[in-house]
């Protein structure tokens, strides 16, 4: 019975996820915005590789506004930028770092979600090639995310890390850069030592909750790149 209550639990949240997704749907332009920025992704490697990214972008960017309706925060619906990829407006601002580090962190959360669901197809369905060209591609775009400068998701997460964790992370960045042979993870760990050594920004404690999360993304993502290779 208690196997049976968690299942339920999981397809009840999963339903509720689901339902919120589809939000962005019904703004006229997030889907105007959407379509021409799947027009660029049409053109350049077909129609079936351009939904499927721009889906996953989607993704990510519904993350952030989710996160933010947890915390009571308003936000725009995700607005696509042809070849940039897409931005979501806040109308409030986070109470503190930690808030915003989790509402950052969301995005790439949300987007390891949509590449795990493009693994699926791509070793027990059918069509692998394209469904595995968008896991890596989901992958990588979201570690981009996760280097830990300027207003990008890892950029935010950081604020909320004191020295150690960000050394911590820097040390993590480095072993996934030798275990996984992807050159991004090089320029993660360059971003990192950038904010312990130059920037000096950290706060005096630290957040181990944001630790977790932001350590867990870049093994899953490095995991999932060494996969969909």
């Amino acid at each position: 019975m208690a196997l049976l209550a968690k299942f339920k639990t999981v397809i009840l949240l999963a339903l509720t996820k689901g339902k919120f997704l589809l939000l962005g749907f019904t703004k006229l332009n997030t889907l105007l915005s959407m379509f021409a920025s799947m027009g660029l992704y049409w053109a350049l490697y077909g129609w079936k590789f351009a939904a499927g990214f721009i889906l996953s972008i989607y993704v990510h960017e519904m993350g952030h506004v989710w996160a933010l309706r947890h915390f009571g925060l308003r936000a725009s619906a995700p607005m696509f930028i042809p070849g940039f990829g897409a931005f979501v407006s806040l109308y409030d601002s986070p109470a503190n770092v930690g808030q915003d580090a989790r509402i950052g962190l969301a995005g790439p959360k949300w987007g390891a979600g949509a590449a795990l669901a493009c693994m699926i197809p791509a070793y027990f369905g059918g069509g692998g090639g394209i469904w595995m060209a968008l896991a890596h591609a989901g992958a990588y775009i979201n570690l981009f995310n996760l280097i830990p400068v300027w207003q990008l998701d890892g950029g935010r997460g950081f604020r909320a890390l004191n020295r150690i964790e960000r050394m911590t992370l820097l040390a993590l960045m480095a072993v996934l850069w030798w275990a996984v042979d992807e050159g991004l993870f090089l320029f993660l760990a360059l971003g990192a030592a950038y904010r312990i050594f130059w920037s000096k920004d950290h706060p005096a404690e630290g957040d181990r909750g944001v630790l977790i999360e932001f350590a867990g993304l870049l093994i899953l993502f490095g995991a999932l790149l060494r996969l969909a290779r």
